[in-house]
């Protein structure tokens, strides 16, 4: 029989796949209707998609059937005809069992099913006696009934259908759940519809309490010992009554009252300080007539993350809050918070306040009451998983539970894939969690309005480098954080996690955090996030125990707009503190590789400490305060000193262990660490990266506590708007005056007194500083010459009131001008090996302002000579002062118990080399070049290069940009993804506090 083909997308085309393939059950995951002849003749093609029970007869006769009736539609019968054909074909089709030799059993649950039912059938027959289950809870214990009777060889399939299941009880899977690779158990929507699986009782009953604002019994409607602390009305989370208001105008820096009292600068230690207390400020007194409900929602001191405390009673008269617990951190003036659940604050749209003691709900709804579906969360999880293998839930939605909606518990090989998870969670909430276990993937999910994380994964076993192989893929994550501000759109934490092709933006904080080892972080793209905290970046990790995050891997990815929102001064400004990649508090042994980042405020990547880090082949765009950040700890650092037994722990867990030989440099033991210059980062390595910044004035580099001796820079094309790129350094080119400072040769004054023009800065208790007539070594067999030195001595770094105090001699200030270079140059000496001496330019007025510029030198007993060369800030430049106009020299004695000798000190004016060639000439940056890197369009974000681009020349690896972010060849929820609305679309403002 020749038959005519069918165009694609025709008439024909389509009612085919309606009358042949989707009844036939023979629909895949590729398009709509892309089956084989052979498949559908043989038998082969995929049969877990039924859509419609079969009744009478076999498969190859309904197939048949169907395609005659199908051939006489092609020929010149009608539509109706054909369709009528299939139907008979399929009302003769076989019913399934529920399980066979030859397939899974399958079950279908929908919303109007009855758990008393078979579950075999997707809807109810004809006579109503049979049909689909009602929830999930049955069909579990459908399957565990199977397994006793016969087993489930070939696993099984619940199919549920469109519409919203409110969960009686959170379904909980256990070990005698598990599958087995050969027969897993999938749990997926049927055919296209849209299952939603709440954790929240919808509510009804709605009478008016007093103008807009409705009210409704909840106890009368199963909340009889649930006190939900979340309500949804219209599919959005409403807000609990709160003061001040919600500004959905301006949702991150608007809404808030601020702490009383004058602003501290956050890093400063106050003694005394109270972490449960807080003062309001006279205008936000308010009159409540039940504090012990209230909440005080806080970002309290750092700005890091927030707290929520009960209120434990307020004191009218001192305006002080007494709070039921401690924050992270003592609240401080002008930190913001907010008041909430107060009926007395239910006064604007989407306001609510739930009475425990009567059980009736208050609501304010921003449309009409009856215009949509309220409903009230009362489990806290959703799907709760443990010990369970092989189980995959597919194309279902998960919404409104207070607490995590996935849960999966030392569970092997499962998968999340193409849902919708939303609504869910509380500060301690997430949408899908991962604890231990093996192989659990969450795949082409939408997440939004999470509580906390988007997704957290944790697993594996560090010591022994075991991966737990967690994946986090082509996932689309926004909006999450609604409670807890250290929320971020994945967590990653153990061995061997993948986060891959996720886009995530609209957080409060980082888009992936991690620890741990052999993490895989590549492909994503995470824009406009850190919306509400400082110290933060696009992806964040730390090292305080020595191990973290070595062996991970960042590559491909993709960060742009990472903001930052932080308090400067009496104003809350964005974009604030926020870099691109932050390696933390000594993390170590990563491998930055690839990846773009762009117009990340404060850089594009920031080294804390960090050591053994490879940072290659990325493209850094225009870092607004500088391109790269290192700042580098001494042995001083609290952190080193305080942290140190928590490195000595990590370092020595896995130390002796074989899978951890050839992690970079881990034969330094932390106790070795300690450069001679008191530094300790070490061993990384910057190279054959694109840094590409138009603001001439903006740093490239901003390096502290660096040994350049231990970190290298090579090989980099820079472009920065113009001639010399800012990398912090000036290298001496030629002196082009005499000595300035007066009295430089101490030939005025007695021994046994401090020389004029010389004076005290800091003075410790027991430091003296004189004048001494020294011995030299003689440079021939004449006698040694003598010359003069001040003698500088201190025993213990305390001044009179036991401050700590380093003692500083300093010269008379001499005339200097903005914008010129000068070299202080000077021979010391000290009585014992490795005294830490700093030398210092700086200029003053009291209470007017003060610069330094300064460097740590270890001086020993040879006198050795030592240079300082600096320039003085100029208008326009950070440090400027107006009334700058001199300059002086000090010497800071650091070691306690310790004499050091000055002699021949020396102020000279200089010129210098530019920027770039003094850091070439320390020996940084030698074969980069600073050139155009010839993007295909900067101005429009497209970072690809052009062929005649020189980063060519130096070795640049092309970055796959059209693999970044979510991809249409994966497992998606939705396709294409429509971007919601966030802060890109309403920037942050700026609010000063009056």
């Amino acid at each position: 029989m020749h038959m005519q083909s069918a165009p694609a997308g025709s008439t024909s085309e389509r009612f085919i796949h309606r009358t042949i393939v989707r009844p036939c059950g023979l629909a895949g995951r590729t398009p709509a209707g892309v089956v084989s002849t052979e498949s559908l003749l043989n038998g082969t093609a995929d049969d877990t998609r039924i859509k419609r029970p079969k009744r009478a007869m076999g498969r190859f006769a309904a197939i048949a059937a169907v395609f005659f009736a199908t051939c006489s539609y092609l020929t010149g019968g009608t539509e109706q005809q054909a369709t009528a054909a299939a139907a008979a074909a399929d009302a003769a089709a076989p019913v399934p069992a529920a399980s066979s030799a030859h397939g899974p059993a399958r079950l279908f649950v929908a919303p109007q099913g009855d758990d008393r039912f078979s579950g075999l059938i997707p809807e109810r027959n004809a006579e109503g006696a049979d049909g689909p289950l009602a929830t999930l809870n049955a069909a579990r214990d459908r399957l565990r009934s199977l397994r006793k009777e016969g087993g489930l060889p070939r696993g099984a399939i619940i199919e549920l259908r469109g519409g919203v299941y409110s969960l009686p009880e959170t379904l909980k899977l256990s070990k005698e759940d598990a599958a087995t690779a050969e027969g897993p158990i999938v749990v997926r929507a049927f055919d296209r519809e849209r299952p939603i699986v709440m954790g929240a009782k919808p509510l009804s009953g709605w009478t008016n309490h007093r103008g807009p604002i409705w009210k409704t019994d909840v106890r009368s409607q199963g909340f009889g010992t649930v006190y939900f602390r979340q309500l949804y009305f219209d599919g959005r989370r409403q807000q609990l009554a709160r003061y001040p208001n919600y500004d959905p105008e301006n949702p991150y820096s608007g809404g808030w009252a601020y702490v009383d009292g004058e602003p501290v600068n956050m890093y400063q230690e106050i003694p005394g300080e109270n972490r449960n207390e807080l003062v309001f400020r006279e205008q936000d007194r308010r009159d409540w007539s039940r504090p012990d409900e209230l909440e005080v929602f806080i970002f309290p001191r750092y700005n890091w993350w927030n707290n929520i405390v009960g209120v434990k009673s307020i004191d009218g008269r001192t305006r002080k809050i007494t709070l039921k617990g401690n924050c992270s951190y003592p609240p401080r003036p002008l930190d913001r918070y907010y008041v909430r659940n107060a009926l007395e604050e239910l006064d604007a749209p989407g306001e609510w306040y739930l009475d425990k003691q009567d059980g009736t709900l208050y609501f304010y709804p921003p449309r009409p009451i009856s215009a949509a579906a309220a409903y009230a969360p009362h489990l806290r999880t959703i799907i709760e998983a443990n010990d369970v293998a092989h189980w995959r839930l597919e194309g279902i939605g998960f919404e409104n539970c207070e607490g995590n909606a996935l849960v999966f518990n030392r569970c092997e090989d499962c998968t999340v894939e193409r849902c919708v998870i939303r609504n869910v969670g509380d500060y301690n909430g997430s949408g899908a969690t991962v604890n231990g276990g093996r192989k659990v993937r969450v795949v082409g999910c939408d997440i939004s309005e999470t509580g906390n994380h988007g997704i957290a994964l944790s697993g594996g076993d560090r010591v022994k480098l075991v991966a737990a192989e967690h994946e986090a893929v082509n996932n689309y994550i926004h909006h999450v954080g609604v409670f807890y501000k250290h929320g971020v759109g994945v967590s990653m934490s153990g061995c061997g996690i993948r986060a891959a092709h996720n886009l995530i933006h609209d957080g409060p904080r980082m888009g992936i955090q991690f620890s741990g080892n052999n993490l895989l972080i590549e492909l994503n793209r995470i824009r406009h996030v850190n919306l509400e905290t400082e110290d933060t970046g696009a992806v964040y990790t730390g090292g305080r125990d020595w191990i973290s995050s070595r062996g991970t891997v960042i590559r491909h990815n993709y960060f742009h707009d990472i903001l930052g929102f932080g308090r400067h001064g009496r104003q809350w400004v964005s974009p604030y503190f926020a870099w691109g990649v932050y390696l933390d508090d000594n993390a170590g042994g990563v491998d930055v590789v690839g990846n773009i980042v762009v117009r990340a405020f404060r850089a594009g990547l920031h080294l804390h400490n960090g050591r053994d880090n490879l940072i290659e082949n990325n493209i850094f765009v225009d870092g607004k305060q500088q391109q790269i950040e290192f700042s580098g700890w001494t042995d001083q650092h609290r952190y080193w000193t305080n942290h140190m037994p928590t490195m000595l722990k990590g370092y020595e867990s896995v130390i002796n262990e074989p899978a951890w030989k050839t992690m970079r440099n881990m034969h330094i033991h932390p106790s070795q660490a300690v450069l001679p210059d008191r530094t300790i980062m070490s061993g990384n390595v910057v190279r054959r990266n694109i840094i590409f910044y138009r603001d001439p004035q903006t740093k490239l580099y901003t390096l502290k506590n660096v040994n350049l001796d231990h970190n290298r820079f090579e090989s980099n094309l820079v472009y920065c708007g113009g001639p010399s790129p800012q990398t912090g350094y000036l290298q001496l080119d030629r002196t082009t005056g005499p000595n300035v400072l007066l009295n430089a040769d101490f030939a005025e004054g007695q021994p046994g007194k401090l020389p004029p023009k010389w004076h005290f800065q800091h003075r410790p208790a027991e430091a003296t500083a004189v004048l001494d007539e020294v011995h030299l070594p003689p440079e021939s067999d004449a006698e040694a010459p003598a010359a003069r030195a001040i003698r500088l001595s201190v025993k213990e770094l305390k001044d009179a009131q036991g401050k700590a105090s380093a003692a500083a001699v300093v010269s008379q200030a001499v005339e200097a001008a903005p914008g010129r270079a000068y070299r202080i140059t000077a021979q010391l000496r000290a009585d014992q090996p490795d005294t830490s001496v700093k030398l210092l330019a700086q200029s003053y007025e009291h209470k007017a302002y003060f610069w330094a510029k300064e460097k740590v030198v270890s001086v020993g007993p040879k006198w050795q000579t030592f240079d300082l060369v600096f320039r003085l800030p100029q208008p326009g430049e950070s440090g400027y002062h107006e009334q700058m106009k001199s300059v002086a020299a000090r010497f800071d004695l650091n070691s306690p118990n310790r004499t050091l000798w000055i002699r021949k000190p020396s102020l000279q004016p200089a010129e210098m080399l530019d920027p770039w060639r003094s850091w070439q000439a320390i020996g940084q940056d030698r074969g980069s070049l600073v050139a155009d890197p010839l993007f295909v369009d900067a101005d429009r974000d497209d970072y690809r290069l052009r062929p005649e681009s020189p980063a060519w020349k130096l070795g640049f690896q092309p970055i796959p940009v059209e693999r970044i972010g979510p991809q249409p060849d994966l497992p998606r929820a939705t396709w294409p993804i429509v971007e919601a609305e966030g802060v890109r679309e309403k920037p942050i403002r700026t609010i000063e506090v009056r």
